[in-house]
């Protein structure tokens, strides 16, 4: 159009429609006739406007996006998970949309569905408010949705998480090996699932050792972060008694701790052994380098794209494998060691 980018209002001259018109056509095609859709579809084609995403997203009734939903996008455990399902959705033609939960208005989430701005969704804040959940099970994009990494046991999305409940174990077990037995662990965000597993496995991993319950050694960090882990640190300072070993609800917690007393003196490991969970990107390279579980964050990504790929197609699992969980695995690192006294 004379070298300049098309309007919507070139789209609206070519067709013989309003500006109006055009806007219902590509954002919900139902709005309108079929003979108005062809209108449309063909004076975008011929102006060029938007022309890939516009015209395909209204042959196809398909908007070729996915939403993820985190909870924080300033955490870097998410960065893998985002590039496995990144590395699925390339091969499929698909883009992918990022929103923090926090960011975003909660009644606005089912409007990317309806105004065909997603044709899936993959969920991974455990904290998105039942109310909303609800809606969007009871929606007709109920079968467009799966929960990775956090998941609420109440709904039934399928849903892809880490073997958080055995990582937890595996941590509390190493530190046995190398002889703790006052053993204490700083959890994470207050009703979420996977402090909830973690710390399950932790009580079940020292109920298997005989392992004498200390419930001043178990801090509510709060938060998996930085600042929680500071705070944790600040109150074992103030014990009397304190343990030997601690376990972390995330790396970003054991970091926080392990600064934060490293600042008071104290020197890690030969005061305390910690342990974290998650291997994020930093975690080997802090000093001390981080003793930690690793969970298989791409591997995260790719199956949760994979899911939802399938249930947008209509290939709906069965029961059985609506539920996929992965093996993670101890990395043993500076951050613990042998226990040197008693």
């Amino acid at each position: 159009m004379n070298g300049k980018n098309p309007k919507i209002q070139d789209v609206a001259a070519v067709a013989g429609v309003s500006t109006a018109t055009v806007s219902r056509a590509l954002s919900n095609p139902d709005m309108v006739s079929q003979k108005t859709r062809d209108l449309v579809l063909d004076a975008v084609q011929k102006t060029g406007y938007r022309v890939n995403r516009a015209a395909k997203s209204l042959r196809k009734r398909q908007s070729d996006a996915i939403l993820a939903l985190l909870p924080d996008l300033g955490n870097p455990f998410f960065s893998q998970i985002l590039s496995g399902i990144e590395s699925v959705f390339t091969t499929s033609d698909l883009s992918l949309l990022v929103s923090d939960t926090k960011g975003i208005r909660q009644d606005s989430i089912l409007d990317y569905f309806m105004d065909m701005r997603a044709d899936g969704m993959i969920i991974l804040d455990g904290a998105v408010p039942r109310a909303l959940l609800s809606q969007l099970q009871d929606s007709p994009f109920g079968q467009r949705i799966v929960f990775a990494c956090e998941w609420k046991p109440e709904f039934k999305f399928p849903s892809v998480r880490s073997d958080n409940f055995g990582g937890a174990i595996q941590a509390v077990e190493h530190l046995y090996a190398l002889g703790h037995r006052k053993i204490g662990h700083i959890s994470g965000p207050r009703n979420n699932v996977l402090t909830k597993e973690r710390l399950r496995g932790v009580e079940a991993a020292m109920t298997n050792l005989n392992l004498l319950f200390n419930r001043d050694f178990f801090i509510d960090g709060g938060a998996f972060s930085l600042d929680a882990g500071a705070q944790a640190a600040r109150s074992f300072m103030e014990m009397d008694d304190r343990p030997t070993a601690i376990t972390c609800g995330s790396d970003l917690i054991a970091m926080g701790f392990i600064s934060e007393i490293t600042r008071r003196g104290l020197k890690v490991p030969e005061d305390i052994s910690v342990v974290g969970f998650d291997d994020i990107e930093i975690a080997g390279s802090f000093i001390p380098s981080l003793t930690t579980i690793r969970q298989n964050r791409t591997q995260l990504g790719v199956l949760a794209a994979s899911y939802l790929l399938d249930q947008i197609a209509g290939r709906v699992h069965p029961p059985a494998k609506q539920v996929q969980e992965i093996d993670v695995k101890l990395i043993p690192r500076q951050s613990t060691a042998q226990l040197a006294h008693a």
